[in-house]
């Protein structure tokens, strides 16, 4: 059981950033393993026969499931043991399982090897935003919350910069006991191989003392505690996580399906456009993001507290006409240009939005919510959004040559829909924010 104490000295705040430091390794790491996927999305299709869908399949469901389902136990694990260690290892069995995709031989092994990967990144998250709500105060944690969620975007963009240089160069191998591989196959292995070394670097950190809970009511929380917390706060909790969960539904709709509307639509190769979008990824996604950090601390000290949320809703704003137009124009380079912009503002609000739930979480509460939070963030974003955009460019669209009209409309839709559910969400949040501020200073 990990010790706490509200009254403890606040960890050195230099070594909280290397901690988050090594946070984001572990978290770009894990979306490079993850991501890898979209540039091989061609070779892996005539290797095994499949379908856009059985792809989509795999870039969404197979990964989603357990990394959403799993997370609600890991998440209540995270709020009672040590934390590092649950993500140590997680980073482990998710990089074994990304190199097992390498040796996958049809579709349903495939399938589950990236199961595998889903259930080890479903450690990180869970206890990675208890931790680093631990190591800051409210003033800093926007920031801090920010720089580990742009990993997302570094990572993703390594993915497409690294992989399409690996998909350019890898070669097939013949391995002992293993025999023929096709180059995706060696890329899969690559990729999974310095997972080792990251989740023995993890495991050096230094657990944080748990804040904001009373040493002689240590207690851990029931489930039953737990839900009613939530149902008390249920317009925020509801409006602000389905919120969030619309805009990853467009966000990994997106992201799944842009490399490969380039390929078909405009001729690029794999290594060209994952050299050209993963730059923009890694640089405008990890900017936008630490730009949306800033807002939020510029409208909070100008008293605006629901300055988060704010946030969240002017980048789906941005995000929607952005890229909606971005796959309906003939020129790629102003399709390029255009997509850049939507990325400002699909990265802007995700540190914001971790933040936000931190806010109105109590201490021993945090890695469940988080947990919550990602189980409707992932079913929704990487779950539904790679399959959607597949079904409207098969079934609605009826040739794989439109994937680009997939794209638009489900960033239309779902954008849409996350704007109006986190416009919605801010009176409430606004409530929420007052009521905990009123029970604390009732506390003394």
């Amino acid at each position: 059981m990990v010790r706490t104490d509200d009254s403890a000295p606040a960890p050195d705040e230099r070594y909280g950033w290397y901690a988050v430091s090594v946070l984001v390794l572990a978290y770009t790491l894990s979306y490079v393993d993850r991501q890898i996927l979209t540039l091989m999305v061609e070779p892996i299709k005539a290797s095994l026969q499949i379908s856009d869908v059985q792809i989509s399949l795999l870039h969404g469901l197979a990964f989603a499931v357990f990394y959403t389902l799993l997370g609600l136990p890991i998440g209540r694990l995270a709020d009672r043991y040590r934390r590092v260690t649950i993500i140590s290892t997680g980073v482990f069995v998710w990089s074994a399982m990304t190199a097992l995709c390498g040796l996958a031989r049809n579709f349903g092994q495939l399938f589950a090897a990236r199961v595998g990967v889903g259930v080890g990144e479903a450690a990180l998250s869970p206890a990675a935003y208890s931790m680093i709500a631990d190591y800051f105060g409210r003033k800093t944690l926007p920031k801090a919350m920010s720089f580990y969620t742009g990993a997302i975007y570094l990572g993703a963009g390594l993915a497409l910069i690294a992989g399409g240089t690996l998909v350019g160069l890898a070669p097939p191998i013949d391995l002992p006991f293993v025999g023929h591989l096709e180059s995706w196959q060696t890329v899969f292995l690559i990729v999974g191989a310095p997972g080792v070394l990251v989740s023995l670097l993890v495991a050096t950190l230094r657990e944080p003392v748990r804040r904001g809970v009373d040493p002689a009511k240590a207690d851990f929380p029931s489930v039953g505690e737990l839900f009613a917390y939530l149902g008390t706060h249920r317009s925020s909790f509801a409006l602000l996580i389905l919120g969030f969960a619309a805009s990853g539904l467009m966000w990994n709709g997106a992201t799944a399906w842009i490399a490969t509307f380039f390929i078909r639509h405009f001729g690029f190769t794999a290594p060209e456009i994952g050299l050209v979008f993963g730059v923009i990824l890694l640089v405008v996604g990890s900017a936008s993001i630490m730009v949306g950090a800033w807002l939020s601390a510029i409208l909070y000290a100008r008293g605006m507290a629901d300055a988060n949320v704010v946030v969240t809703v002017g980048a789906a704003c941005i995000a929607v006409p952005f890229g909606v137009a971005a796959p309906l124009v003939a020129d790629p380079q102003l399709s390029l240009l255009l997509f850049a912009l939507f990325v400002v503002g699909g990265a802007m609000p995700y540190g914001c939005a971790a933040a936000a739930l931190q806010e109105i979480t109590p201490n021993r509460m945090r890695g469940q919510v988080t947990a919550i939070y990602f189980l409707c963030l992932n079913l929704a974003g990487i779950g539904l959004g790679p399959t959607v955009v597949a079904l409207f460019t098969e079934k609605l669209f009826g040739d794989p040559r439109f994937v680009g009209l997939g794209l638009a409309l489900t960033i239309g839709l779902a954008g849409l829909l996350s704007a109006a559910l986190l416009t919605s969400a801010r009176r409430p949040y606004r409530r929420s924010l007052a009521s905990i501020s009123q029970a604390r200073d009732a506390a003394g």
